[in-house]
């Protein structure tokens, strides 16, 4: 079957169900595995180049929603006739539901059941020693740091800190990305501070830009040496990936409560 995918997390989606090798072209941001680098790249995900895409005459192009401007992608697939899906997932009980259509539309629904039951394995296992941590400390996410953009309630980070053993001191806004300001950053105080910029490398987000704000140095996840720097790859794509970020986090967070992050993430 030849599969495209215009998003990272719908490659993602694809390599976990064994699907690696009918992909035949991905969006200059999908980056893993590495071994599918050598694939034609279609352009960013919010400008695929359409013409291109069309050249290829895929069997199912695999679509977003997850990042505002992508519908324009979808719009264009629906007016050329392109077969497609379209996943917009927030949670993770979103994107188990996403890896059974995939499976269905792609007959692979032996291998959705392998993937679901270690995926629900890994999600029960930390439920779990969270429900044992009777003061989970509070972690604010930034996405972006100017305007300032972090995960509400109705996002999968909020699911994540939960699992970690933390709460998410936006969780009381309803909806999925909060466009903020330093003052209320501020004003929650959180205990752990957790850097992950969309579309940023890790190696660039620096420690200094959140020591440079007025009066950071008075909250408690400075005076306790408590700001990370947090792969975006695992963080801010709605795919499995998000599993080994959750071991990762939640590792981090509380050493002598969970296992140490596994190896190998395709074996969550």
């Amino acid at each position: 079957m030849k599969l495209i995918s215009i998003c990272p997390s719908n490659t993602e989606l694809a390599v976990y169900l064994g699907l690696k090798n009918d992909l035949i072209a991905l969006d200059d941001f999908s980056d893993w595995p590495l071994e599918l680098n050598y694939l034609p790249k279609l352009g960013p995900d919010l400008s695929i180049d359409m013409d291109l895409l069309e050249s290829y005459k895929p069997d199912l192009v695999l679509a977003s929603l997850s990042v505002p401007g992508m519908e324009k992608n979808v719009k264009e697939l629906e007016a050329r006739n392109i077969p497609h899906i379209v996943f917009n997932p927030q949670s993770f009980s979103d994107i188990a539901s996403d890896l059974e259509l995939l499976g269905k539309a792609t007959g692979k629904e032996a291998e959705t059941r392998d993937v679901l039951k270690k995926y629900n394995h890994t999600l029960n296992t930390y439920r779990a020693i969270s429900e044992t941590i009777d003061q989970p400390p509070s972690v604010y996410f930034e996405w972006w740091p100017n305007p300032i953009f972090t995960p509400g309630k109705i996002n999968w980070l909020t699911e994540l800190s939960e699992l970690a053993g933390a709460k998410n001191i936006f969780d009381d806004v309803e909806l999925a990305s909060v466009q903020t300001n330093w003052d209320d950053v501020f004003n929650r105080n959180p205990d752990h501070i957790c850097l992950s910029w969309v579309g940023v490398k890790q190696s660039r987000m620096k420690i200094s830009h959140v020591l440079k704000r007025v009066n950071a140095q008075d909250l408690k996840a400075v005076k306790n040496g408590h700001i990370h720097l947090l792969e975006e790859s695992l963080f801010c794509r709605p795919s499995p990936r998000l599993l080994y970020g959750l071991q990762k986090l939640a590792f981090r967070l509380h050493p002598t409560l969970y296992p140490q992050p596994q190896e190998n993430e395709l074996l969550l």
